[in-house]
């Protein structure tokens, strides 16, 4: 599988601390050596850094690292394939335009017939799962609101935890999707986030003997939301998400808890030989 990454802020913040734990899971750490992805927004726009290769050994993310970039709201993916090569075109978050701006989109899990799932407009670059069912989403989100972004947000907050429901019973569905104004995290089976706002302390992550005070760095006024797969620090109390449900953040703030699902995700059950030769053909 893969591990997934969110940030979403108040005030703009760089996401050094977290990705360099999270980036040696790719690899180090953790078994995601399949490549590595960021996005980090600019308003509507997602700057995206992406390597089919381990985080852990990357000289673009020692870069990230070194040369930290304040944003409002990023996504970062470690993969661990499952459906297609590690190549580029497979490499997470993924990026399409919709309404003006960019959607990015991660993913952990499988979802094996998804490609059932017809595309009429947007269509993949790669052979992932993970993008058509980004595809297919995209495509759900423009045929339901037609006049662009909504101006009830909590509409589109509803539409996407439908989505979530509808493709996770068909499969494991935990994923990250942010629109430059939202981040939207899924758990279908394993999801964690933590909000830090004042009084702030010290943290230390889980991956690597580095900790920071983050009383020195920030004000009395931010406010931070971390979601991730696992829990990235171990002197902190991340909340553990229930399966079927999305998360909504916006200004660093938990806004919404929505159902989005029937409890944990599974993969459909085994067929016998002539319906898995026709999954086959239809993949």
């Amino acid at each position: 599988m893969c591990e997934l990454l969110g940030m979403e802020c108040n005030v703009p913040t760089d996401i050094v601390f977290s990705f360099t734990g999270f980036a040696l899971r790719g690899g180090k750490t953790g078994p995601h050596a399949d490549g590595w992805g960021l996005a980090l927004y600019d308003g509507k726009f997602a700057r995206s850094f992406l390597e089919p290769t381990p985080a852990c050994e990357s000289a673009m993310a020692e870069f990230i690292r070194a040369n930290p970039i304040k944003t409002l709201l990023a996504i970062a993916h470690v993969r661990r394939k499952t459906r297609g090569r590690a190549s580029l075109e497979n490499t997470h978050p993924f990026k399409r335009v919709l309404w003006g701006r960019h959607f990015t989109f991660a993913h952990n899990g499988t979802l094996p017939h998804i490609k059932r799932r017809r595309l009429h407009a947007e269509f993949p670059v790669g052979e992932t799962d993970s993008e058509h069912a980004f595809c297919w989403m995209i495509e759900q989100l423009r045929a339901a609101f037609p006049g662009g972004y909504p101006k009830q947000p909590r509409r589109l907050w509803r539409a996407i935890a439908d989505i979530g429901r509808t493709l996770g019973a068909e499969g494991k569905f935990n994923f990250l999707l942010a629109d430059g104004r939202h981040l939207y995290a899924r758990c279908g089976t394993k999801l964690c986030y933590i909000v830090r706002q004042s009084p702030f302390g010290r943290a230390t992550l889980r991956d690597a003997e580095i900790q920071i005070d983050f009383s020195a760095v920030t004000t009395a006024r931010d406010r931070v939301a971390v979601v991730a797969t696992e829990p990235l620090t171990r002197d902190e109390a991340w909340q553990q998400g229930t399966p079927g449900t999305l998360w909504v953040f916006s200004g660093g703030a938990l806004r919404a808890t929505l159902p989005s699902g029937d409890g944990v995700d599974k993969l459909p059950r085994r067929r016998g030989p002539a319906a898995a030769a026709r999954v086959r053909r239809a993949a």
